[in-house]
């Protein structure tokens, strides 16, 4: 089921090479995420007016170093944006904005959530796909919410092509768990009693 989904996207990011504007890529993310990454950005920048980022990194960021004193290196963030900011080494992924209160419209939890699910299961996929699911998506989220704050709609965005992955996981984990317990628990007492 997982493999159907990574195959759904890599179908979705077939998608002709752009010059990154939005991406700030430590080679982490492959060339076809990186160019749909860019199509959400650039329409979001066309529709909104806010430029949507995605900082890949190898770059250690301490606990404790604030993610807004880190992006400081980064001359090229055209204002007013938002950006993910992903960075495997340390083990962080956050969501910064300027201006900051552009952050309190937003569900960083959710938009969060759809990184860290792909990126943190235990199954056969390779990091690097993993990487590209999992920012993809996240940015995806992070655009509609963004967009919808604004009153516009995205037409490049995966939101619901893509949200029914996670959905299916909840799901799994959910009736896995019921069976675990039931397998475990319910069903020797029941048949203990008979």
């Amino acid at each position: 089921m997982r493999k159907a989904s990574f195959i759904l996207l890599a179908l979705l990011l077939l998608i002709g090479n752009l010059y990154a504007n939005f991406l700030i890529n430590d080679h982490l993310i492959s060339p076809r995420a990186s160019d749909y990454i860019e199509k959400m950005a650039t329409e979001l920048k066309a529709k909104t007016g806010i430029n949507g980022y995605v900082i890949a990194t190898h770059d250690k960021i301490n606990r404790g170093e604030s993610v807004y004193s880190y992006i400081n290196k980064y001359s090229n963030l055209k204002k007013p944006f938002v950006a993910i900011v992903f960075a495997p080494n340390s083990k962080r992924i956050h969501i910064v904005a300027n201006p900051k209160d552009l952050l309190k419209s937003l569900d960083k939890d959710k938009i969060l959530d759809y990184a860290i699910k792909i990126i943190a299961s235990k199954d056969s996929n390779p990091l690097q796909a993993k990487y590209d699911v999992g920012l993809v998506q996240s940015f995806s989220e992070l655009a509609d919410e963004v967009a919808k704050i604004k009153g516009v709609k995205l037409d490049s965005t995966i939101k619901n092509k893509g949200s029914w992955v996670l959905t299916i996981i909840n799901s799994l984990i959910i009736i896995g768990s019921i069976l675990v317990i039931w397998i475990f628990f319910i069903r020797p007492k029941f048949y203990n009693k008979k």
